[in-house]
């Protein structure tokens, strides 16, 4: 069987790393290359992170190419440097090899382009960060959506935020740019919300067991200790999220996520619920219902898993 070929779009970052290595070590993925993108971090170290990470994982084939530093439109109000670092990944970014391969000239737009009209068959894109670089892709490049397979973002929520009371950080960061993604284009798309990703966490013997599976396992461990902190206290217990790592398993092994259909919209007003995900659960009957004419957008939304299945999915591939 032919190894399905992805495309991660990413701010490293924790929960990006293990999701990239996750990619770069399953023998049933061809990873095309790696998109930088700001958010966790300014772009500067989400991009050196993401060279480091494919170095660790002896994966230095793969191109990266760094991507948007800002929103489409308005600047971005606060980071995550007090949950990952302010190198993104606990301050020991440092730690990790130094990458042999340098970036690739001309950007990240130039490197999606050129890899999809390359590609020989649709091609799976996981963009575990602001959706910046996505949508300027889908803007300026129609033409390369006959060659996007699906689109498996983590990011939104169902009944949750974390940035504010009712936005999760990837959206809330660029509400333009996601909602061009996920409302305005016709592309097939796979939203991982936090409702999910909670759902997924692993505790401190999921942890142990991956810093003791071996040298990329216990490199990947050393960089928690941050974010390892940041959840303790939004958990109450010893755990982190792996929210990327969640979106990149629904990429690599379609239906390892249960997911539903349903119309959607993202807030981006200035209001209270700017970044917010809509999800309208109500039933299909209920739907638009004086709303005005017009078909809404419709988006996969991950709602349940095999939490154990999961769990050892991810720890299995980023120990074999």
């Amino acid at each position: 069987m032919a190894a399905s070929q992805l495309i991660i779009d990413t701010d490293p970052g924790v929960d990006d790393a293990f999701a990239i290595s996750l990619a770069a070590l399953s023998e049933d993925v061809d990873l095309l290359g790696v998109t930088t993108v700001f958010g966790n971090v300014p772009l500067e170290h989400t991009t050196r992170n993401a060279l480091r990470v494919l170095q660790l994982c002896g994966r230095a084939d793969v191109p990266v190419a760094a991507g948007a530093a800002r929103p489409l439109i308005h600047p971005q109000a606060a980071r995550a440097g007090h949950i990952h670092g302010e190198d993104g990944l606990s301050g020991r970014s440092a730690a990790l090899p130094e990458p042999e391969r340098d970036i690739e000239p001309g950007g990240a737009i130039k490197l999606l382009v050129g890899l999809l009209e390359e590609a020989g068959e649709p091609v799976t894109i996981a963009p575990i960060g602001p959706l910046t670089n996505i949508a300027l892709l889908l803007a300026a490049h129609p033409h390369v959506k006959a060659k996007i397979d699906r689109i498996v973002l983590m990011g939104g929520g169902v009944n949750r935020g974390n940035t504010t009371a009712t936005a999760e950080f990837n959206i809330w960061s660029d509400p333009e740019a996601a909602r061009r993604v996920l409302v305005e284009e016709n592309v097939p798309c796979v939203m991982v919300p936090l409702d999910l990703t909670y759902k997924c966490a692993v505790d401190a013997e999921w942890l142990a067991k991956l810093a003791a599976g071996g040298p990329i396992g216990a490199a990947l461990n050393a960089l928690t200790p941050d974010y390892l902190a940041s959840y303790r206290r939004s958990l109450g217990w010893d755990g982190i999220v792996l929210h990327d790592a969640v979106a990149v398993a629904e990429a690599i092994r379609p239906g390892i996520l249960r997911t539903e259909t349903y119309p959607i919209e993202v807030e981006t007003s200035f209001g209270p619920g700017r970044g917010s995900t809509l999800v309208d659960s109500r039933l299909p009957g209920l739907r638009g219902e004086g709303e005005g004419a017009g078909a809404p957008s419709t988006v996969q939304v991950a709602m349940d898993t095999d939490v154990d299945g999961l769990g050892e999915f991810v720890l299995g591939r980023l120990t074999r």
